[in-house]
């Protein structure tokens, strides 16, 4: 079947470029014929491109070998038409990765591939489509010469290239090049690596940079993004594919034709942009993929294939022209950070950090560096100096001139590019990446690198190491070697918190040694992205150092020793011994030594570096007799210096020196004395030296870097050309410094009279502070010289890096030493005061101003600090729980003086009044935590198969609904709503940060609130902010109650009124009910505030936590409500001190209460409900009733007997309805009086468990003793009388209690205590926040004993061994009488209900603290059984399953299948089961969210890896393992109600969870 498709060849022929496959080109991207239905059907299928279904069918018959070449050559045959639907294509990202879906399928068989290379031209087919994709794109360069440039380079801002439309093509490419057959294919065919140069020549210099030198550029394009990705992956990621075919000797072949034709394309592109010796000014591009493509192929010629080095190196003059542009770079990196590019945006510095970060530096810095080293090593160094200077601007500062007119830069960035050019020195000088390292030195020197900067987890450690972009050339992290120098240079830091609650992850952190050894800052500021990494890579040396106790001050960057060079590049050696650097060298000491302006403390470690690295490869060891002057012709021969060899040069004498300044300098004209070094540095033009060479003819001649670079260049150019017209070449780099502007410049002579060393020892004393502070160490040790490598000098400061120089110098050369001792004998003079002009003056008062607001500074900042830090500690303080936080008292009159409050928004300090009250913000949450504590104390586990489940019954929150369904069922409903509290779930929990406001200037704040537009975190209309001061979560203000904020009454043991008159007064006041103190009563701000805050309290829990009333609506709900959350308070605080009061003091939890105000405004409330005289429980436990058959009478349901009643809400109820401020007196009556009710209680539960034997047996007992002195407070005595009083109802009839096995007396009295605890617990902390004073700590053992003294129960503390817990007994009127009253109540009823009569005593309670469910060691046990089991709603496997970390319930995150009422499942559950606190572990993603209220947070993972580091959404695929300490953390959270203050990054989830 035969049918021509004409492909649109046309399209191409405007572009057509002559290469060197002329002939086939054509052919490729001509019409297609179709000669059989596979090509008809595949070429449909790209037509249309790639439909899935097609897709599959054309792969699904793969298996069959036959059509498997038959599809490949097809597939090759079409690819100039895939290129070109791509290229039109709208959906290209996903017609991408069909493409590649098929081709990585037939080109990833290397013997397919290299049979369709060979039949089909596939190679010519890739690099000529490629060719002709990207020339769709081209545009004019603007690199160099504007005007008349040829070369075209790609456009950035192109689809093509912006959305990587290319990629499936270069990844195809990528993928043959894999193959051994095919790359040695493609790297012998001459034609192909033409064509090749030729596409990658198309990237060379794109995304060119003009630097803008007026105003801010008006649109940042991001076209820069575009060119790294394109460079990394069309040029370099084939250059690393072909270099791993370039490993070993017999390949050598291989690379010279790469670096010939790369040459070749080099040469071209010179001569397309017009280049001749300058860079254009203000330009650079960070893309030169030639040059990066000529030095790896050069490298891997000299590691891999003992290639020598000068057969495949280009002429001198070549070689100039290859170092300028990666030298341009260099240099604009350094401007970038000197702020000289800011006009041009961020994108620019976005480019120098994309330039060297990890992915892309081998491919980029690292070749650029290599290749300059390469440059370096072949050319003249005193050319190659001057060149990098020039380059980075600074030559006109190189001059001992102290003033100095620099014609293209501005003096405030000249300290920082003269920084850069000597730390570019440094690094061009220590680095041996492609110099002699290998793979395992580079591999622990990066790794080194990257943790000293920070410490890194094991994710970031591979990602931050940079590899072979290439997948398949080998180095791969993760591999063996990563982990074993891993653990060679690293320690493991687990996973540990902070105690701000942020979470760290697993760490590496450099060994001791590695710190000792191998810290190397150049290889760090290679590879710092940010500046600051420098920073703190310096900052943790120093920190070690200080730790170890190896040096105490501020430390210099350590000197680190080489690997040494490969023979190959031994001639870099050459720079650190070259006349240029040398006079650079010495002209900085001297200024440094002479304060010049614009030098740093980085410039001196920068130069002192270089003169050590000189020292340390030093050519060969001069003997010293003979002061070499070995100067070829091209040497210099000024009177500098005599010889190029740093060694001896650093001890020769200069004694004038000739300077070119401006008129204005302070420099004293002085007559030329017989021998002058002239420093000419600054004169750049050469007519400039011209006329000075006349004028001083007789004395020096005039040294000029850049003059000199130009002889230089101008000789080797001579030397190189034949044709007579190319000598002169025009210079195209005057033109832009500024001839007119500068003033008059004249020569001066300046008296020197210094050598280097002479300076460095000068510079020590500078340092020291101290005249003669150097004094040579081997005067004293001789050992010293022989071995000069001793552990003082490596780490240290300025005094150590020239001690250590000086030390190095006189152990190379004998004439060195003495000159040293020469020196150091002659007692130095103080340097001479120089003659300061006006100028001068001013840069020097600038400098001291500088200093001093500098110092001024500090000074504040201290005193701030330490400001904040006694802040943070009046409001953490733990131990002071009576002042009660940040509330400072006036201590001079305690006892009267009014509580003063500061407000934190106004400033102003004073009372809380009755007009103006102030408040404490507050935060109000509805909590369900402490309805989650169990009876047991083993932990509910997580359920990971069907069998395990979790049933609420025996929750705290469940037993509590149950007991009080049960009362209403038998009893009156208002009396039952007495009886318990409620607020186990769904209680209103109060804390505070413990801050305080007035409450108008709160309003205020709040409405400056509603108007900000910023997007906050919480929702102001629900009330909610921050507090102002500490921005802790809040969303209510609690009134203070005016006067004193705790009531100071003189602590009493013991009243002196007896317990009958106290009761008398409780009930008396308890009578006045209804008669308020006249300021409630009254609408004062203070009772509008409180109501309101009461109305916040009721809105922060839902309704059906605060009805339980059968009547709805009716008071006694609220009643039962407003003591509940008091109730609610103190158990929370409880929990929070762990379960009991041995550790006494105040708490954290103690910290956060405000129970005292909270008491106050609760007060208030319920004081508006009065209590029916008849009805009020005191009566009964007071008084014994005369009448008891009226109950009988009546029809209503009775109330509920005495002893039914939860004793800690009697105790509320009592303390809540009396006037307030309540006596202490009182409140230890009451107490006195509950304490007799709840023993009582405890005798009644215990005659219940024993059996009926030992019944008889305590009840006979008891009468025996019943009438000895002290009866009454004999638990004996009571229990006895107990039994016989309620064995007259039908209490003990059916017997299956769960027994007490063993009933001894201790036993009893154990299980009295126990019982007895936690109401003394609960009374002991109401107590202490009522009425001050200290909660004592003790044994778990004495906990009774203690709380009970401290009540006022024990009247005198006796010895614990006869303790007994009767003696706490204080009955108001006679005991049997009072338990006979109680007993009959429930006698009569057990009457008429006898199966309810022992199920609704009150049990001895034994709740375990509230604890999280506990999960699986290894995750993959939780992910295994939930990602695929059904909702238990909608029977479907959630898309986002979780579970609650609470209950286990599992629920749809997000799922729209569960929604009720607009909530999502999430949501709604959070409200069941925690009253609006969720915490839900996502299944999918291993992370938990908590949901609180409208808003939620990831809280981050409890699962971590064997590293340490969390795999959110699972996509690392690593085992995880349970962090147990993060765990507790999310626990003590939960519990501490804490979520809002800690986690920081809350956003509404608008009910979709």
């Amino acid at each position: 079947m035969d049918c021509a498709h004409d492909v649109d060849s046309s399209y191409y022929q405007p572009h057509r470029r002559e290469s060197a496959s002329g002939g086939k080109d054509q052919s490729i991207m001509d019409v297609l014929k179709h000669k059989c239905f596979l090509e008809e059907l595949l070429f449909w299928t790209i037509k249309y491109e790639f439909p899935q279904k097609m897709v599959t069918f054309l792969l699904n018959m793969l298996p069959d070998q036959d059509y498997k070449v038959a599809f490949t050559k097809t597939f090759v045959q079409h690819y100039a038409f895939i290129m070109k639907t791509l290229k039109k294509s709208h959906e290209s990202d996903t017609m991408s990765n069909r493409i590649v879906h098929i081709s990585v399928q037939l080109f990833s068989n290397e013997e397919l591939a290299r049979q369709v290379t060979e039949e089909c031209q596939l190679l010519d087919i890739m690099v000529t489509v490629l060719l002709y994709m990207m020339e769709s794109c081209l545009i004019k360069s603007e690199l160099q010469d504007e005007e008349n440039s040829l070369h075209v380079v790609v456009n950035c801002g192109e689809a093509l290239l912006k959305n990587n439309t290319y990629w499936p093509l270069v990844s195809d490419f990528i993928n043959i090049l894999s193959h051994q057959s095919v790359a040695k294919k493609f790297l012998e065919d001459h034609g192909l690596l033409v064509t090749w140069m030729n596409f990658v020549s198309f990237f060379q210099g794109m995304n060119l940079n003009k630097r803008e030198l007026n105003e801010h550029v008006e649109f940042e394009s991001q076209t820069y993004y575009a060119a790294f990705a394109a460079e990394l992956e069309a040029c370099a990621q084939p250059m690393w594919g072909l270099l791993s075919h370039c490993k070993v000797r017999e390949t050598q072949e291989y690379t010279r034709n790469v670096v010939r034709y790369c040459l070749e394309a080099l040469q071209d592109w010179f001569d397309a942009i017009n280049f001749v010796d300058e860079p254009a000014p203000n330009q650079v591009t960070f893309h030169l993929p030639l040059h990066r493509y000529f030095a790896m192929f050069l490298s891997k010629a000299v590691k891999c294939q003992e290639l020598d080095l000068d057969t495949i190196l280009p002429d001198q003059e070549m070689l100039m022209k290859l170092m300028i542009h990666p030298l341009q770079i260099q240099a604009s990196l350094s401007e970038i950070h000197s702020n000289m590019w800011v006009r041009n945006g961020l994108q620019i510095k976005g480019q120098a950090m994309t330039y060297v970060q990890s992915h892309f530096c081998n491919s980029m810095i690292d070749p650029d560096i290599y290749l300059l080293q390469v440059c370096a090593s072949r050319l003249d160094p005193d050319y190659f100096i001057s060149s990098v200077f020039e380059r980075f601007k600074v030559v006109d500062l190189l001059t001992m001139a102290s003033q100095h007119q620099n014609t293209v830069l501005d003096s405030e960035h000249e300290r920082s590019m003269l920084e850069g050019a000597l730390t570019f020195l440094v690094l061009l000088l220590s680095l041996r990446l492609h110099l002699g390292m290998t793979d395992d030195e580079i591999l622990r020197a990066e790794m080194v690198a990257q943790l000293c900067m920070n410490d890194r987890t094991h994710s970031s450690l591979l990602d931050l190491i940079p590899e072979n972009p290439n997948p398949k050339s080998g180095i791969i992290p993760g591999s063996l070697s990563f982990e074993s120098v891993l653990s060679a240079v690293a320690d493991f830091k687990a996973p540990v918190f902070e105690p701000g609650g942020s979470m760290q992850q697993g760490m590496y952190t450099p060994k001791a040694e590695v710190w000792d050894k191998e810290f190397d800052p150049v290889m760090v500021i290679l590879r710092t992205v940010y500046r600051r990494d420098v920073q703190s890579a310096m900052d943790r040396y120093t920190a070690f150092l200080k730790q170890s106790g190896k040096f105490p001050g501020n430390p210099w960057p350590p000197y680190k020793k080489r690997t040494p060079l490969h023979p190959s590049y031994k001639g870099l050696v050459k720079l650190l011994h070259c006349k240029t650097l040398h006079i650079v060298l010495f002209t900085l000491l001297y200024k440094i030594l002479m304060d010049h302006q614009n030098l740093s403390e980085h410039v001196l470690c920068m130069v002192l570096y270089l003169i050590e690295l000189g020292l340390e490869n030093s050519p060969e060891r001069e003997s010293d007799e003979e002061v070499e002057s070995t100067g070829g012709p091209e040497r210099c021969h000024d009177s500098w210096f005599p010889g190029s060899n740093l060694v001896s040069n650093m001890r020769h004498f200069i004694n004038y020196v000739r300077v070119r300044v401006p008129e204005t300098a302070p420099e004293v004209k002085k007559e030329p004395p017989a021998s002058t070094s002239s420093d000419g540095l600054a004169s750049s033009q050469s007519s400039r030296r011209k006329s000075l060479q006349r004028e001083n003819s007789g004395t020096a001649q005039v040294f000029s870097l850049v003059a000199e670079r130009r002889k230089k260049f101008q000789e080797i150019i001579n030397r190189n050309t034949s044709e007579a017209n190319q000598v002169v070449r025009p210079k195209a780099s005057m033109k832009w410094s500024a001839p007119g502007a500068t003033p008059q410049l004249t020569t001066a002579i300046l008296e020197v009279k210094e050598s280097m060393l002479s300076l460095l020892i000068k510079l020590h004393h500078k340092l020291s502070g101290k005249q003669n502070s150097y004094y040579p160490p081997w005067l004293d040790d001789v050992d010293v010289l022989i071995h000069p490598e001793i552990p003082r000098y490596s780490h240290g400061d300025g005094m150590t890096a020239v001690e250590r120089i000086l030390l190095k110098a006189a152990v190379q050369s004998r004439l060195n030493k003495r000159i040293i001792e020469e020196i150091c004998r002659k007692v130095t003079p103080p340097v001479p005061p120089k003659k300061i002009s006006s100028a001068e003056k001013k840069t020097l008062d600038k400098e001291e101003r500088r200093q001093k607001a500098r110092e001024r500074q500090q000074k504040l900042l201290a005193e701030f600090a330490s400001r904040q830090k006694s802040f943070m500690e009046t409001a953490m303080d733990v131990e002071s729980p009576d002042a009660d936080i940040a509330m400072e008292i006036a201590t001079s009159e305690q006892h009267v003086s009014e509580a003063i409050y500061d407000c934190v928004i106004c400033g102003q300090s004073g009372p809380s009044t009755e007009e103006r009250p102030t408040g404490l913000v507050v935060l109000l949450q509805a909590s369900s935590v402490l309805g989650q504590c169990r009876n047991s104390t083993e932990p509910k586990k997580l359920p990971t198969t069907e069998e395990e489940q979790i049933y609420p019954w025996d929750t705290c929150a469940a037993l509590h609904d149950v007991r009080l369904t049960t009362l209403q069922r038998y009893f009156k409903d208002s009396s039952c709503l007495q009886a318990v509290s409620i607020g186990w779930e769904g209680g209103v929990y109060v804390q505070t940060c413990g801050h305080t406001l007035h409450i108008d200037c709160h309003k205020s704040y709040m409405e400056s609130l509603r108007n900000d537009q910023v997007l906050q975190g919480f929702s102001v209309d629900k009330g909610e902010f921050t507090c102002p001061l500490c921005r802790q979560f809040a969303n209510s203000v609690l009134p203070c109650y005016p006067g004193n904020n705790v009531e100071r009454s003189l602590w009493q043991s013991h009243s002196n009124k007896c317990m009958q008159d106290l009761v008398q007064e409780v009930e008396d006041l308890q009578e006045q009910l209804g008669t308020f103190p006249v300021s409630i009563s009254s609408e004062t701000n203070l009772s509008k505030e409180m109501e309101s805050v009461m109305k916040d309290i009721k809105s922060t829990t839902q309704k059906k936590y605060t009805d339980y009333s059968k009547s709805p609506g009716s008071p006694d709900n609220d009643f039962l409500f407003m003591y509940s959350v008091a109730r609610t308070n103190l158990e929370l605080e409880l929990v929070h001190r762990g379960g009991n009061l041995c550790s006494g003091g105040a708490s954290t939890a103690g910290k956060r209460s405000c129970l005292n105000q909270l008491f106050h405004v609760l007060a208030m409330h319920m004081r508006l409900y009065s209590i029916d005289s008849a009805y009020n429980p005191w009566r009964k436990l007071t008084q014994t009733m005369q009448d008891k058959n009226s109950e009988l009478i009546s029809e209503e349901l009775p109330e509920v007997p005495v002893l039914y009643r939860d004793v800690s809400s009697l105790l509320l109820i009592q303390i809540l309805t009396m006037p307030q401020p309540l006596r202490k007196e009182h409140f230890t009556c009451i107490v006195k009086v509950l304490f007799t009710l709840l023993y009582t209680q405890a005798l009644a539960a215990l005659s219940v468990k024993c059996s009926a034997e030992d019944r008889m047996a305590w009840k006979q007992s008891g009468a025996l003793k019943k009438n000895t002195c002290n009866g009454e407070k004999s638990w004996e005595v009571l229990l006895g009388h107990v039994v016989s009083e309620l064995s007259m109802g039908k209490i003990y009839e059916e017997q299956e209690t769960d027994e007490l096995t063993v009933v001894n007396p201790d036993s009893v009295e154990c299980y009295l205590q126990q019982f007895c605890l936690p109401f003394l617990r609960i009374t002991s902390l109401l107590q202490h926040h009522l009425f001050g004073g200290d909660l004592p700590s003790c044994q778990e053992d004495e906990e009774f004993t203690v709380l009970a003294s401290c009540l006022g129960l024990l009247p005198s503390f006796q010895s614990s061994d006869e303790f007994t817990s009767a003696s706490c007994l204080d009955w108001p009127v006679p005991a049997f009488d009072m338990i006979s009253q109680w007993c009959s109540e429930l006698a009569s009823f057990a009457d008429r209900h006898p199966d309810q009569v022992k199920a609704l005593l009150v049990q001895e309670p034994k709740w375990d603290l509230p604890r999280l469910l506990q999960l699986p060691e290894n995750y993959n046990t939780i992910f295994q059984y939930y990602h695929r089991k059904t909702c238990t709603v909608c029977t479907k496997v959630p898309k986002d399953p979780a579970v609650c970390l609470v209950c286990g319930t599992f629920v749809c995150l997000k799922g729209l299948c569960c929604k009720q009422q607009s909530y999502c499942e999430c949501v709604l559950h959070s409200q069941n089961c925690g009253a609006g606190t969720g915490i839900f572990l996502l299944i999918n993603a291993s992370v938990i969210i908590i949901i609180r209220g409208h808003r939620f947070c990831l809280w981050g993972s409890v699962y971590l890896d064997a590293h340490g580091e969390e795999d959110r959404d699972l996509r690392r695929g690593k085992p995880l393992y349970i962090c147990k300490e993060r765990y507790k953390v999310l626990e003590q959270q939960w519990v501490s109600h804490t979520f809002d203050h800690i986690n920081k990054r809350w956003g509404p989830h608008y009910n979709g969870l």
